[in-house]
């Protein structure tokens, strides 16, 4: 079971209070600790709290409840997080320490930039995956997390930002305006995954004010938490390997430098968890191969480059020994539930 920081329910009870509802009953009903709605530091389990947003927002009929509480959220949510991406030189190395760290709220979540779905120079994609591969993401949550997203870095680059489109999986829940008056842009439902397309120079936007001692001082507090599972290095390796798929190669090296251990010390903490290097990049390969075979129409060609593969044959390879089939098998026949 995942878990995730109460403080991703921040907001709620005053969004569930102003709409006439019993934040209390809804939580108890979702099996979800009440004391939560009013804590930031509770562990609690995400399915528990993403099925206290669904309930909420079909009890009430607001199908925009996710919106209304993100429009209530911002950075702070993140805790000494905050305090080490509000203090990073630029904008890439804000979004490199939440990719990094973003364990710490919720072991589940990871975002990542990608190239742009729609190949446009000068444009990335800012993905924010809210379940582990595989696991259909639930509606309200994935409005929330997204939206919640979307202010924190109008914050960091001070309004504005350049957003093009935001992209959503599935149909849109809540009317289409509701979401552009949100995002301030189109959005595009029925896509692959959740992602905001930025402009790729925003990376470099400096960020004022900022205090070496205090981002020093969050780094080492985060580098010494222990959520669950957090003492394992294997979930912080999977994290660092799909933030570099598609974007750099993933590398041992590379992956070590993004969590400043030695290789040589990665790899032995990774047999002490009784796993490999190898074995975590090839299974989030698949897991990313899944994702571009079943959702794009890319080039296979393109989805070899995408995965860190040197040419698609070796992608055709991969893909017999993950399912037995050639990719364009699984592109024109689909998998089972559950492959």
């Amino acid at each position: 079971m995942s878990v995730i920081r109460s403080a991703g329910l921040r907001g709620f009870r005053a969004v569930v209070e102003e709409l006439g509802g019993d934040a209390d009953d809804l939580a108890r009903r979702a099996r979800l600790d009440p004391a939560a709605l009013d804590a930031d530091d509770l562990l609690v389990p995400d399915l528990a709290m993403a099925g206290v947003l669904e309930l909420a927002a079909h009890e009430l009929d607001r199908p925009d409840l996710g919106l209304r509480v993100a429009a209530r959220q911002d950075l702070s949510l993140l805790g000494p997080l905050a305090l080490a991406i509000e203090n990073s030189p630029t904008v890439a190395e804000a979004m490199e320490c939440t990719s990094r760290y973003l364990f710490v709220h919720a072991p589940a979540m990871r975002i990542s930039l990608e190239p742009d779905p729609d190949g446009v120079r000068g444009v990335e994609a800012l993905r924010y995956d809210v379940t582990p591969p595989g696991v259909d993401p639930p509606r309200q949550g994935t409005d929330l997390s997204l939206g919640s997203l979307h202010r924190s870095i109008r914050s960091l680059a001070g309004g504005g930002y350049g957003l093009r489109t935001v992209d959503l999986p599935g149909r849109p829940v809540a009317p289409r305006a509701a979401y552009e008056d949100f995002f301030g842009v189109r959005v595009r439902f029925g896509r692959p995954a959740a992602l905001l397309r930025l402009p790729s120079s925003l990376g470099a936007l400096p960020l004022t004010g900022r205090d070496e001692s205090v981002r020093r001082m969050a780094l080492d507090f985060l580098d010494r938490q222990a959520p669950v599972d957090g003492d394992r290095v294997a979930p912080r390796v999977r994290g660092a390997v799909d933030q570099l798929l598609g974007t750099a190669s993933p590398e041992v090296g590379a992956v070590a430098r993004l969590l400043d251990l030695h290789p040589r010390t990665l790899q032995r903490r990774l047999a002490a968890e009784d796993t490999t290097f190898a074995a975590i990049l090839d299974d989030a390969r698949r897991a990313a191969a899944r994702r571009y075979l079943l959702t794009t129409d890319l080039p296979l060609a393109q989805v070899a480059g995408l995965l860190g593969l040197s040419e698609q044959a070796v992608l055709t390879r991969a893909c017999r020994r993950w399912w037995g089939r050639t990719p364009r098998d699984v592109r024109r026949h689909g998998l089972d539930p559950g492959v």
